[in-house]
């Protein structure tokens, strides 16, 4: 993302609504695909509809007065996790009808396009990036790496932070952010493709060939 959102946030701090909705267009898509990733399978099996994950941004967005300025990955990061903290704190509390699974909406439309975009900062799609099947097979590789894997990768291509600043957020050296993210990006590009191949039908499609896919490039 070029354009710095500083400006934005400080007009936001001072309660400023056009600023915060600016913020949120801005930062929707890529939060749509944090808080997918993020939230873990049970969660999100009974996600709760597109207009609560803008009402928890506008949320955080309109209480900003304890953020602090330090660059635009980790005010994104600011953003994505204060979001999937309201979004877990109010799924305890919800009404039924937003935890029943039979109310559980499929992703289409424009969701399922910024969710393949978020998705392809760390994988490579098949042809059919935006298909429900396509993002449910990348979500479930994901979510099979462990943890540390996860949030290496979640926050170098997500939320676009410097290895340095990984590094310091999970005590680990820079050097050890690089390994997780690569060997990450190496394991979820061999799920996925596995996962692929198991589809019925696969053996005639592209993506079952081998290397179809690959990790997004370093």
């Amino acid at each position: 993302m070029s354009e710095s959102s500083q400006p934005l946030v400080t007009q936001a701090k001072a309660e400023n609504r056009a600023a915060i909705e600016e913020l949120l267009i801005r930062h929707l898509p890529g939060l749509r695909g944090w808080l997918r990733l993020r939230m873990g399978a049970q969660l999100r099996a009974r996600e709760t509809p597109e207009d609560l994950v803008q009402s928890l941004a506008r949320e955080v967005l309109a209480d900003l007065s304890q953020f602090e300025w330090r660059g635009e990955a980790a005010f994104r990061h600011w953003l994505f996790l204060q979001a999937q903290r309201k979004l877990i704190d109010k799924a305890r509390f919800v009404g039924a009808e937003c935890r029943d699974p039979a109310r559980e909406r499929d992703l289409q439309g424009s969701s399922s396009r910024e969710l393949g975009s978020a998705y392809a900062t760390f994988c490579t799609p098949s042809g059919e990036s935006a298909s429900r099947e396509e993002l449910l097979r990348i979500e479930t590789a994901f979510a099979e790496l462990p943890e540390d894997y996860r949030e290496a990768i979640s926050l170098q291509r997500l939320c676009g932070m410097e290895y340095a600043e990984i590094a310091a957020r999970m005590d680990r050296s820079e050097g050890a952010v690089r390994n997780l993210v690569h060997r990450g990006l190496s394991r979820l590009a061999l799920r996925l493709g596995e996962l692929r191949r198991s589809e019925p039908g696969a053996s005639e499609s592209g993506s079952s060939k081998p290397g179809a896919s690959k990790p997004g490039a370093m």
